[in-house]
């Protein structure tokens, strides 16, 4: 499906055209594959149902082509939502991938949103990033308990995103990562690096894990070793994001009843992409940079 876009994403192979509103920088390619929009359907392809022109969305776009940064893209329906008139196109553009690795991240240690989880306790680094955001906030609708670390500048924003305790992780007591509560964490969401395994595995519960979104070479070979090994404590890298329609059917849903917030670092009008693009890179950003069409 074509689509024409304000801002800024098999078989059968559905297409359709949106007028973007609104687009979410995210990649960290040295090319930007943008992939999360925001929009309104134009047209729609064959044996496509559900939609129609006319209808507000949000959609993820091929991770290999993106093409967000553009005043039209193309989306699959497997990956397009609609979106409330409650949710801003601003806010929808960031949900796809950063709020559905955080989704993805969470379950992998075994956070349940249906009520039925246990009571697990969880660390989230650089939780004032654009996935440590979300994680956040997902964590805690999962009933669970959550430690975060982030910059001093941003520890009251995510104190109030729900994170039971926070630490500066420019402190001493921020560096260890160790609960202030003295807890054991049963899963960790590590959005940052520069952190070993040898460090988390000491604060680790019997079987918690380290879910790692940024893996290097040598948290693959540490993956590959706890697997052979069978060991309990594990680190995970999370190489790819399985997003489906549902998991995002269900992130728009939390949005739309304010379980949810997209934080926003900055927006740029689409004439400014490659400052934006820029401001994503240097890494930096509290929660999202928005890129929106020029009206």
């Amino acid at each position: 499906q074509v689509a024409r876009c304000r801002g800024r994403g098999h078989p059968p192979f559905l297409k359709k055209f949106i007028e973007q509103r609104a687009n979410s920088c995210i990649s960290t390619a040295p090319f930007p594959a943008v992939t999360d929009v925001a929009g309104v359907v134009v047209d729609v392809g064959p044996g496509v149902n559900g939609l129609t022109a006319g209808d507000q969305v949000v959609a993820k776009l091929n991770s290999l082509n993106g093409g967000g940064l553009a005043e039209y893209a193309v989306a699959s329906a497997n990956l397009t939502v609609k979106r409330p008139a409650q949710v801003s196109a601003a806010e929808g553009a960031g949900l796809p991938i950063a709020a559905g690795t955080a989704l993805e991240a969470l379950r992998s240690i075994g956070a349940k949103f249906d009520g039925t989880g246990k009571p697990l306790n969880v660390l989230i680094t650089a939780a004032s990033g654009g996935v440590g955001l979300y994680a956040v906030q997902l964590a805690k609708l999962a009933n669970l308990h959550v430690t975060a670390t982030c910059g001093a500048r941003n520890m009251d924003l995510v104190k109030s995103l729900g994170a039971d305790e926070v630490m500066d992780y420019r402190t001493p007591e921020g560096a260890t990562l160790r609960s202030p509560s003295g807890r054991k964490y049963d899963g960790v969401v590590h959005c940052a690096v520069g952190v070993s395994w040898s460090s988390f595995r000491p604060l680790l519960s019997d079987a918690g894990r380290v879910i790692d979104i940024t893996p290097n070479f040598s948290a693959i070979l540490t993956y590959v070793l706890h697997r052979v090994t069978f060991s309990k404590k594990r680190l995970v890298p999370q190489l790819l994001l399985s997003l489906n329609k549902a998991d995002l059917e269900f992130l728009v849903g939390l949005l739309e009843e304010d379980k949810l917030k997209t934080v926003i670092d900055s927006r740029f009008p689409l004439s400014d992409a490659g400052k934006a693009w820029q401001s994503s890179i240097d890494g930096h950003a509290t929660g999202k940079i928005v890129v929106e069409m020029e009206s």
